[in-house]
Parts: structure tokens; sequence; C-alpha cells
């Protein structure tokens, strides 16, 4: 069987009412186009579409169920500018990117080998123009908030202050919430939970000095492509506030 056809086997059953993870037709339409074998260890990956998670650079590369309940649960539409913390090896920022555009999508992870891992992963996979960047998940990423949506792939008792104040007004953020139970709830800008997902088990949203990979910062080719523009644009006392390089 072909990778295409079995994508579309591992959508259907995820269809399925006897499971019921996937109602939206953009996320089906997504999960049958992203490659998840470019996600997932090499050994493993005749089994990338049975529904089960993997094991890599010690994060777990969330089961096709799981991705699709936080996505449903997220419901990000075309033209979105979207946030996701803890993006792991990249495969749910693929499936967000193939949905809003790549070039919408800001990914951030605290640990440092997992970012050039999502990076590479991203890139063969077509969706290059995903920005993954390291940084700590409690203080999002403010260069290019605010987001329409925020996706957090990782739990804490509640959502941060810092990343609900980069929502849009009309914003959600969707984080699981809570420490050995977990609810996978959606909030508006204000901190209100407008909406519960179902049970859930994610490892807690880790802090800086916790995460296994180092602090080092360096620059990717959409970057460099905005800065220039940027540059190319400026104007004598204008002042522009943008990315710090020197971090």
């Amino acid at each position: 069987m072909d990778r295409a056809a079995m994508r579309d086997e591992m959508v259907a059953s995820l269809e399925h009412e006897s499971k019921g993870y996937l109602e939206s037709a953009a996320i089906s339409v997504a999960m049958r186009t992203v490659p998840r074998e470019l996600f997932v260890p090499s050994d493993r990956a005749e089994q990338a579409y049975t529904d089960q998670s993997f094991e890599q650079a010690g994060s777990r590369i969330l089961s096709p169920s799981r991705v699709a309940q936080l996505l449903e649960a997220l419901s990000p539409t075309a033209g979105d500018s979207v946030l996701i913390v803890g993006s792991g090896v990249g495969y749910t920022a693929a499936i967000v990117a193939e949905i809003v555009g790549a070039e919408n999508v800001q990914a951030i992870d605290i640990d440092r080998q997992l970012v050039i891992i999502a990076r590479q992963n991203l890139d063969r996979a077509g969706y290059g123009d995903v920005l993954v960047d390291r940084a700590d998940g409690t203080d999002g990423y403010a260069p290019y908030a605010p987001y329409d949506r925020i996706l957090v792939e990782a739990a804490a008792v509640r959502p941060p202050a810092t990343l609900l104040a980069q929502l849009r007004e009309e914003g959600t953020l969707v984080l699981p919430t809570g420490t050995q139970s977990q609810i996978l709830a959606r909030y508006d800008r204000d901190g209100e939970r407008v909406g519960e997902f179902g049970r859930v088990s994610f490892n807690p949203l880790l802090l800086e000095g916790e995460q296994h990979g180092t602090i080092e910062r360096n620059r990717m080719h959409r970057e460099d492509q905005e800065f220039a523009a940027r540059e190319r644009s400026r104007q004598s006392g204008w002042e522009h506030n943008w990315i710090d390089w020197t971090r």
C-alpha cells in the first residue's frame, strides 16, 4: 500500500463515528496531505500511519488521534496567524501550515535539539517557511504577535498571562490544563475557559533550565528574507521594533 493510501486509511479511521476524533474537513484534508513518515524516526516509518506515538530526542511525537484532538480544539482557518508552543518534531506545525499557510505559522520549543529537528523535518516535507525558534514557552513569541490562535503542546495549571496577552481580541488559546488530571481546554483572550475537548495527558510546560538543549539561537532563511525586506523599506527617521538579532 502506498503512503497516500495509508494516510487516507488513517484519517478515515479518525473520522469514524466509533472514534470521532475528526470532524473538520480542513483538518482531514491537511492530515491526508502531510507525510507523517518524515516526522517519525526513520526506523519506524512503516508504522507512521498507525495510531501510536513515538519518542525522539527526549520528546513524544504525538499520535494522529491526539493531533486531531488538538487541532479540532484549535480550529484554525485559512490565513490565521498561529503560534505553536512546544513544537517538538514539527508534525502538528506542518498540518497547521497546510491549513493556514506556512508563512503564518510560528513554532517555538525550549529544547534546541528539537528546534533543529523540526526545521529539518518541515523543510523536507515542503513547509520550510514555518518559523521555528528556541524560546521559553511561557514567554510566547512577541515578534509576530498578536495571534489568532495559540496552541500549547504541554500542560499547565492555567494559561500563562504572556500568551493570553499575545492573542488578538477575538483570538483563542488551546491548552492541556491540569497536573495529574488534565482537560484539553480552549480559552479566550481574557483567560476565560470557553470550551473543553476531553481528557488528555501531556508533559508539563518546561521553564528555562529544565530542557535538554542548549540556549544558542540562529536565524533561519525565512527570517533572513523578512529582515532584508524590512531593511529595503526602511525610511530615515522611522523606528522599527523587530527581533533582537543579538540574542
